[in-house]
């Protein structure tokens, strides 16, 4: 058990530090040029390094060890997030230092996360635990963790400035990476795993490509999560902030975002209940609604406490999507291969918010926040209506490996 609580607060600590510059970069980037487009943008290209690497980051998970990419990405983040602060003491930031240092910083973000999730089944088999119970409470604490940065974030920008943020939410990924040294787990492969050998990088990473390709019911999944990144995510990260930040109240945005990722944390946490009553399929329709819905009055940016009881909503049903996709991804794809197909996901995450950021962004600034926070939402209602009922979902709960 011990293991397996170093890897949660591990993962806290990371995601603290993390969801802290999901409020902080917008902010800073809105401050300097008052531009929803040039927020989005910066976003958006900062995402590049995260699509172009995440199969290698995978690839040297699965290669060099989970426990060890943990340690060393965390490390490495330290140092690109005091780099604004340092370089800003020097000389004020400006846009193309700021996207610069950005991409730098994004370029080896989403590998902990996935070497975190790849390393899971070998503390829950530790600690005698099952994966969806042992997913349930990763992504519960990863919810609430995704709450309290932006909480923190807000307070330190309210009291003092955006550059204390930064200097925080490095502390915090120090923590993590000292957290993931303590871990001491054997991380298991299957008996016929291959090595790498003398295999290209290139077709070493592409292994968790077509590993995808061959499960139907992990890729209606992936369909779900790209949907959400591509439509719901310039949503939290564009949209929101620009209609927050016109009217000088980063408190309330911070707020909505604890809200959403509390409630989520709750969700997440329920997901082990929640698999005793409903297949994996009729969970994934209930999240995908679950979002979809409440979308739609938040759009019309009504008082607070209606925002604030929709988006605890959002969150609610958010909350088994992350315990479900882990659980199945651990359930059907070899263990050699995880970091890999895990890698995939980040590049999802990555990828699909950078092609609709720069767009939302400029929506944003040419017709209101309104209309296209409506329009986002209907669009997000489409999509999760004609994936929800594709046959392959059938197919969730069947264990492969």
């Amino acid at each position: 058990m011990k293991q397996f609580v170093r890897l949660q607060l591990a993962s806290v600590a990371s995601i603290i530090a993390g969801s802290m510059m999901f409020l902080t970069m917008p902010w800073l980037t809105l401050k300097l040029t008052d531009s929803a487009t040039m927020a989005g943008l910066v976003i958006a290209v900062s995402s590049i390094p995260g699509l172009l690497l995440s199969p290698f980051m995978g690839s040297l998970i699965d290669s060099i060890g989970r426990r060890k990419m943990a340690i060393a990405v965390e490390a490495i983040s330290v140092i690109t997030t005091i780099a604004f602060p340092l370089i800003n003491g020097i000389t004020p930031l400006t846009l193309t230092v700021i996207l610069i240092l950005n991409v730098i910083r994004a370029t080896f973000g989403g590998g902990s996360m996935t070497a975190r999730k790849s390393l899971l089944p070998d503390v829950a088999r530790e600690a005698k635990m099952t994966l969806d119970k042992g997913n349930s409470i990763h992504e519960a604490l990863a919810a609430a963790a995704f709450a309290t940065g932006p909480a923190i974030a807000s307070l330190l920008i309210a009291a003092f400035d955006v550059m204390s943020a930064f200097w925080v939410s490095a502390g915090f990924m120090a923590l993590s990476s000292i957290f993931a040294w303590t871990i001491r787990v054997h991380e298991h492969k299957e008996a016929d795993a291959k090595e790498r050998g003398s295999e290209s990088w290139f077709s070493y990473a592409s292994q968790g490509f077509r590993a995808l390709a061959k499960l139907p019911s992990v890729l209606i999944i992936f369909v779900i999560v790209v949907c959400l990144a591509l439509l719901y995510i310039p949503s939290e990260l564009v949209v929101l902030p620009k209609y927050y930040e016109g009217i000088n109240d980063p408190n309330t945005l911070g707020l909505l975002l604890m809200v959403m990722a509390l409630a989520t944390s709750v969700g997440s946490l329920l997901f082990a209940r929640f698999t005793k009553y409903l297949s994996y399929a009729n969970i994934l329709r209930f999240t995908g609604f679950g979002v979809a819905i409440p979308m739609i009055p938040m759009a019309f940016l009504p008082p607070t406490p209606i925002m604030l009881i929709c988006g605890f909503v959002l969150g609610f049903a958010w909350g088994p999507m992350p315990p479900l996709l882990n659980t199945v991804i651990q359930r059907k794809v070899p263990p050699s291969m995880r970091g890999r197909v895990f890698s995939i996901e980040m590049t999802i995450w990555s990828a699909a918010p950078m092609i609709s950021m720069v767009f939302a962004g400029a929506a944003v600034d040419a017709f209101g926040v309104h209309p296209v926070y409506l329009a986002i939402a209907l669009l997000v209602l489409l999509a999760v209506t004609v994936v929800a009922f594709q046959p392959a979902l059938k197919d969730l709960s069947a264990v492969d490996v």
